[in-house]
């Protein structure tokens, strides 16, 4: 089933979960990495490059992902208490607003010299925005700490996901996995 019914995901929601899950990983590692290389390294240039091109493609596909919840319904929730409901609602837009927000501080990072951000030597994603003094510090601290929150918001994820699977054992992380 490409899409979506009341008990588990579809194929395309379930590809595009985990495929960003991977990239998410990704980019946490390259992003951390790029900020722990000196100037002589040998990867001083390669990891960030590799960063921001998966950083551009986990933008895309977040619209994409965005996208197809628009065309696609979601599972019921398994959960019998108010509060649950409202936690693992509030978790998933905050997760889904991250997704959002972290790729663009980024961009606003990259281009604030006025240069286009290079995606793995195929195109280049231009600057919007003219040259400006400042924005590259204010749009860093902002991606680092959208970063860092998306990372911990992610663990709690995780860790909702095995409480489900192991704990109350309702089935939930099945829906996911397929």
């Amino acid at each position: 089933m490409w899409k979506s019914t009341n008990d588990r995901y579809g194929r395309i929601a379930r590809l595009l979960h985990w495929g960003m899950a991977l990239l998410l990983i990704a980019l946490f590692v390259t992003g951390w990495w790029a900020t722990e290389l000196g100037y002589y390294d040998p990867l001083y240039r390669v990891i960030p490059d590799l960063h921001r091109g998966l950083g551009v493609l986990a933008g895309a596909l977040i619209v994409l992902r965005l996208a197809w919840l628009l065309v696609d319904r979601r599972p019921a929730l398994n959960v019998s208490r108010r509060w649950e409901r409202l936690a693992a609602r509030l978790g998933h837009g905050l997760l889904y607003l991250l997704m959002v927000l972290v790729p663009i501080s980024g961009y606003l990072m990259s281009t604030a010299d006025g240069r286009g951000v290079d995606v793995f030597g195929l195109f280049e994603l231009p600057a919007l925005l003219s040259p400006s003094s400042g924005r590259e510090e204010w749009a860093g601290r902002a991606h680092y700490l959208l970063a860092f929150g998306g990372a911990w918001l992610v663990v709690l994820h995780v860790a909702a996901a095995l409480k489900h699977q192991f704990i109350d054992r309702d089935g939930t992380l099945r829906k996911m996995i397929g």
